[in-house]
């Protein structure tokens, strides 16, 4: 993905941030109680309920589970280790956050970071990036593949030069975790899908027509994302997707946008629409903007600025279902570093997701980046 917002969606923060501009609520539609319930209820679940188990049917490990003792860090710092983090696309608040956790940790380790490359969503960068990352001698590579195929030669070359790799949210094919790899530290994304389409229902009283825009390739924890959202829906029998469309990208808000506003002329009466993160959710209140309908209903994974700002602002977005990107991070560090010293380690960590709504959505903020909300955040939030 390019790092770059669009300039449309540039246009639209800074408006909203310094105007104040008042959009009717895309919460207006009347709720129905018992769905509310309902919804309420299932969110209450998924905050406790067993996380859903790796790639490889691994029971998920909580984040709590590992831990360094002051024993363990100096051991670390005496090996005076390097890393490596070979993004699949960067520039975004996910990515940023991660990072933002990997350096976090790492420094806190004595780890020197080496080298951050961003793929820009291509496999043939990515494994150039993986190539010239090797040259600089990492112990450890923490990465997202682009293609879990097309990677995975990259991969096993640094495998087999003993380089520690541990996975952000899918591994590559072919690897076998605790030999070729460490592990994988991932967020919920069968629970985030289910957390979106609660938070849509919700919104829109359990009843009417909805579009679901999606990552038209295949890539599992996006194909994760999709599968809770449709199941959830399922619950709401009065709820009926009408339409399912992939976008591709690399301008994934572009591709959202004209989707979006396909579905919105062709169907006068669909009340929400579904966005697979927050880039692509982004395209959709453009949409639903240059349309006039204000009243659309929009939910997505990933708490980026963009979504955020519709959600303090009660305008088109109704519901978030966010990771925790930073505390993401920090784990992968740990888990990296574990293993430099012998430590067993968990082969799958999971964080959960979180349900952002209007409600709590600068408190929200804080948990995800470990950062107060920012300025433009808190002063355009309408209690």
């Amino acid at each position: 993905m390019r790092k770059v917002f669009r300039p449309l969606v540039v246009v639209t923060v800074v408006l909203l941030a310094a105007s104040g501009c008042a959009y009717p609520s895309a919460t207006s539609v009347q709720q129905d109680p018992g769905v509310s319930q309902q919804a309420d209820q299932a969110l209450a679940e998924l905050k406790t309920a067993p996380g859903n188990p790796g790639p490889n049917g691994e029971e998920p490990a909580p984040a709590s589970a590992v831990e360094l003792t002051p024993q363990d860090v100096e051991k670390i710092k005496a090996l005076k280790a390097k890393a490596g983090i070979a993004l699949h696309f960067g520039g975004n608040d996910w990515s940023n956050a991660q990072t933002a956790g990997l350096k976090s940790e790492f420094a806190r380790l004595g780890i020197e970071v080496v080298a951050v490359t961003d793929a820009g969503f291509s496999p043939d960068k990515q494994t150039s990036d993986i190539e010239t990352m090797l040259a600089k001698e990492p112990d450890i590579i923490v990465s997202i593949p682009t293609d879990t195929t097309a990677t995975a030669p990259a991969y096993q070359k640094a495998a087999a030069a003993g380089v520690k790799i541990v996975f952000m949210d899918l591994a590559a094919k072919g690897m076998v975790p605790g030999k070729d790899y460490v592990a994988i530290v991932s967020a919920d994304n069968y629970r985030l899908g289910e957390v979106t389409a609660n938070l849509m229902a919700k919104a829109i009283g359990g009843k009417g027509k909805i579009g679901m825009i999606y990552h038209g390739i295949d890539f599992p924890v996006n194909n994760e994302r999709r599968a809770g959202a449709e199941a959830t829906f399922k619950n709401y029998p009065d709820i009926q997707i009408v339409e399912k469309k992939g976008i591709v990208g690399p301008d994934f808000a572009g591709d959202a946008q004209n989707v979006a506003s396909a579905m919105l002329s062709k169907y006068a009466d669909l009340k929400g629409i579904w966005a697979i993160w927050d880039v692509p959710a982004e395209g959709v209140m453009a949409a639903a903007r240059a349309t006039g309908r204000l009243d659309l209903a929009v939910t997505a994974q990933d708490l980026g600025k963009i979504v955020a700002l519709g959600l303090a602002r009660n305008q088109l977005m109704v519901g978030v279902g966010a990771q925790v990107p930073f505390d993401q991070g920090v784990t992968e560090a740990r888990v990296a570093a574990g293993a430099l010293i012998g430590k067993k380690e968990p082969t799958f960590v999971s964080l959960g997701a979180l349900a952002v709504t209007h409600d709590n959505v600068l408190e929200a903020w804080t948990q995800v980046y470990h950062q107060p909300p920012p300025d433009f955040l808190k002063n355009a939030y309408l209690p």
